[in-house]
């Protein structure tokens, strides 16, 4: 056995090993606290490059563009880093903090943020809308924090979310909106993926190859707003199509998910059926 003289250590080795393991922070930690600053970085653009230009009457649209990417580049990598968080977490471990950590970070990243984006974008559309993308911004931001509050305290079987997971629901927000439909289909579209988010439909978690699609996805985005932002040929109609993609991704997902539910009803009732004298 070791002996060790406490005399011989430093004021500050009693202070760490008196600290609760409940606050040391383990590598998924980090990866969650990634997630939570770039969801502040994606406001902070959305603030600095595309509000605050259109209050003060700037109209580079060049600026907006750039910096209108950089909040959405900034909230795909904030999907990413929620993704990796989980993985590492099974793989090596997670702090007892971990769970409150990650609900605290989605619900910047993916309920603020992409709120805010609503909004913003109420301001600087051409109708004066300011009332009604406020108030779709705050049906976003409240599914948000129900879906966390409700996977928080609920069990579901494994492999699936109920209901649409919040960084999908973020990414399909910022995609109508990003499609430049008018108002009100888009006001529309907006208040249907909240409801998603917060419906029983279930959706499939991104393990094994899923996850490399999500991340190839990620990628192909990212690519897409960056053409976008430098003005290459095509890149608007690059953009739209993949915001257009997600959008029929987020819609398609809900029906496969209800068509299954119902064969997998009219099958039981067949195999009851089948076992009745």
């Amino acid at each position: 056995m070791t002996v060790i003289d406490s005399d011989t250590q430093g004021p500050w080795a009693a202070e760490d090993d008196d600290m609760p393991l409940s606050t040391r922070l383990s590598i998924a930690d980090a990866l969650t606290l990634g997630n939570a600053a770039c969801g502040f970085l994606a406001v902070y653009f959305t603030t600095t490059g595309v509000l605050v230009p259109h209050l003060m009457g700037q109209t580079d649209g060049g600026m907006t563009r750039s910096s209108a990417a950089t909040a959405v580049t900034l909230l795909l990598l904030a999907s990413v880093f929620d993704l990796f968080d989980g993985l590492v977490a099974r793989k090596l471990r997670s702090s007892a903090m971990g769970a409150e950590l990650d609900n605290l970070s989605d619900l910047i990243s993916f309920g603020l943020a992409p709120a805010y984006f609503v909004v913003v974008w109420g301001l600087v559309s051409d109708g004066v809308h300011q009332r009604l993308s406020a108030v779709a911004a705050i049906v976003v931001l409240l599914a948000v924090v129900l879906r966390l509050a409700r996977f928080s305290c609920t069990t579901v079987r494994d492999g699936v979310f109920q209901g649409m997971p919040s960084p999908f629901g973020a990414l399909t927000v910022i995609s109508v909106v990003l499609l430049q439909l008018p108002f009100v289909p888009t006001l529309l579209a907006i208040v249907g993926v909240a409801w998603l988010m917060v419906s029983r439909v279930e959706y499939p978690k991104p393990r094994g190859r899923l996850a490399v699609a999500v991340l190839a996805w990620v990628a192909i985005s990212i690519g897409c707003l960056t053409a976008w932002t430098v003005g290459a040929p095509g890149g608007e109609q690059l953009l739209k199509t993949g915001a257009a993609l997600q959008v029929i991704l987020a819609a398609v997902i809900p029906l496969f998910a209800t068509a299954r539910r119902a064969n997998a009803f009219r099958v039981n009732r067949r195999d009851r059926a089948a076992q009745l004298p």
